[in-house]
């Protein structure tokens, strides 16, 4: 769907002809609504007059903005509204009652003040999907502030991770705002569908620490299914062995044989294929049990190569295994193996190079058109759209 007399505007990709009135900010959610935008909605990011926080968390940055904000806002329209102001409230407004989808990170019942709460939206927009995102859900957490890292404490991740006798550690990548966001546009997408079977719209609602319980899977059922607690393992993995990093002679290299036939393979590739036949490390469950036994043997078998030659021997052995990169590395690993991880988004001077939507369709691929957007930089065109007469009975919104 693309705003009227936008003559510049595109259109394409699976998402075509929805529009997304965007009230996030930071992460979760313009990670959300950068998903939607590059499969074809149209996104009309709302920004307050100090705009999205991410905006300022630099360094680093490119030209004067911060890299964090560049990111996860491509394709989106931006407009400015002040939801303290009677007349950019009810553009707000305006634009929820078209939009198809709405999507919202205030605090739990923050937009209520504003007549901008689902049940408000829902009242003049009947068939509209309307995601809000929190950190700990409506219910006893609701007054609780929703910051990645406050959930990875409380979740348990960080128990998880770093040395068994070393203190907790963060993961380096904000996990849970990511998986968050994914998590609100699968809930989207469903609803749409059940809106095209039904009519229906309805109200979809994610949080981080319901993700985070969700995300950490084999962990989680160790707990509510096995009543153990699980601990810090470094790189170890607790049920797999070898899965970790494993030392070449110039540094470590990661060796994973998860499956019997696959230590088989390994053993053979590392010139050691008694150990696929010894009682100790023949199946999965001895070789976790009897783990100390053989990490040894198999860094004694590593240290005659590089991580290079391994990496060559054991792919082509059929053994899954990689070098611990730097980002650099990784997208010169991705440029390599032919992903083109890398796109440029943009003409001329407002041209940034941004990571690549990890979807790939056959008929309908994502979009690049626009880079992400200066702060109210489609004010006039948005606030002239939205102040138009209403919309006739029976007509397509937006």
């Amino acid at each position: 769907m693309s705003l009227p007399d936008a003559a510049d505007a595109t259109t394409g990709g699976p998402l075509e002809g929805l529009l997304v009135a965007d009230f996030s900010r930071v992460l979760a959610g313009p990670f959300a609504t950068q998903q939607l935008a590059d499969l074809g909605a149209t996104v009309v990011k709302v920004e307050s007059p100090v705009g999205d926080e991410t905006r300022a968390w630099a360094p680093p940055e490119r030209d004067g903005v911060s890299t964090y904000y560049l990111g996860i806002n491509r394709n989106k329209y931006d407009v400015v509204l002040d939801f303290r102001d009677e007349g950019d409230r009810m553009l707000a407004l305006e634009l929820a009652r078209r939009a198809d989808i709405v999507i919202e990170n205030f605090k739990p019942g923050g937009l209520v003040k504003f007549g901008l709460d689902y049940d408000s939206v829902a009242s003049v927009n009947p068939a509209v999907i309307y995601a809000s995102i929190s950190g700990f859900g409506t219910a006893g957490g609701a007054a609780l502030p929703g910051y990645d890292l406050i959930v990875q404490a409380a979740s348990g991740l960080m128990s998880l991770t770093g040395s068994p006798d070393g203190p907790a550690y963060r993961s380096g990548v904000s996990v849970f705002d990511i998986m968050t966001g994914m998590q609100a546009t699968i809930g989207i997408l469903s609803a749409l569908n059940h809106r095209t079977n039904t009519g229906e719209g309805q109200h979809v609602e994610v949080n981080l620490l319901s993700t985070a319980l969700a995300a950490m899977a084999n962990h989680s059922s160790t707990y509510v299914a096995g009543g153990i607690v699980p601990f810090r393992m470094g790189n170890a993995h607790p049920s797999l062995f070898p899965y970790e990093p494993l030392p070449a002679s110039d540094g470590e290299i990661i060796v994973v044989a998860a499956t019997d036939a696959q230590f088989v393979k390994l053993a053979q590739a590392l010139g050691r294929p008694e150990l696929a036949d010894d009682p100790r490390f023949a199946r999965t469950e001895e070789r976790n049990r009897n783990r100390e036994e053989l990490r040894p043997l198999l860094v004694n078998a590593l240290a005659a190569r590089t991580i290079q030659e391994w990496f060559d021997i054991l792919t082509a052995a059929g053994i899954a295994c990689g070098p611990i990169n730097t980002i650099d590395g990784g997208v010169a690993l991705a440029e390599r193996l032919g992903l083109e991880p890398v796109v440029t988004v943009g003409e001329g001077e407002r041209a940034v190079p941004m990571i690549r939507n990890p979807i790939r369709f056959s008929r309908t691929p994502p979009r690049y058109d626009s880079p992400p957007p200066t702060l109210g930089e489609h004010d006039e065109r948005i606030r002239e759209w939205l102040g138009r007469a209403a919309v006739p009975e029976g007509a397509t919104r937006g």
